[in-house]
């Protein structure tokens, strides 16, 4: 991930896991997407907090996908605002997931952080589902 992301990690601050819902989290025991990110070299920020539950993605049509993620994410609270201006502020940053399908949760994402100053959201996923 890290040799065939080179570009995309060019010039970046740091990464930033795409959030499950703290249910999720513990009910898995692991966020994938937070895995990912601890291989890539750079930072990792857990910058994004997941607001509520949302179905799972798979099955749903792009449309009902968008809807299913609107408004799921936001700045996490546990991140200091200290933290969220020396990290973030002005920066560039990349996303991890594991999966892109039709992008909606990586565009929810992006919507929150750019919402925060982020100057530049960048994606990386292990594969693009088709």
């Amino acid at each position: 991930m890290r040799g065939a992301g080179i570009e995309v990690l060019s010039e970046a601050h740091c990464v930033v896991p795409v959030p499950l819902h703290p249910w999720r989290r513990v009910t898995r025991g692991f966020n994938q997407a937070a895995d990912l990110a601890a291989c890539l070299d750079l930072p990792v920020v857990h910058a994004l907090w997941r607001t509520r539950a949302t179905a799972a993605q798979t099955g749903l049509t792009a449309a009902e996908r968008r809807r299913n993620v609107r408004g799921a994410f936001r700045i996490s609270p546990l991140l200091s605002a200290r933290a969220r201006k020396r990290m973030l502020d002005g920066q560039i940053v990349v996303l991890v997931d594991d999966v892109r399908t039709t992008g909606a949760t990586l565009d929810g994402c992006a919507r929150a952080l750019k919402g925060a100053g982020v100057r530049e959201v960048r994606a990386l996923t292990v594969a693009q589902a088709e």
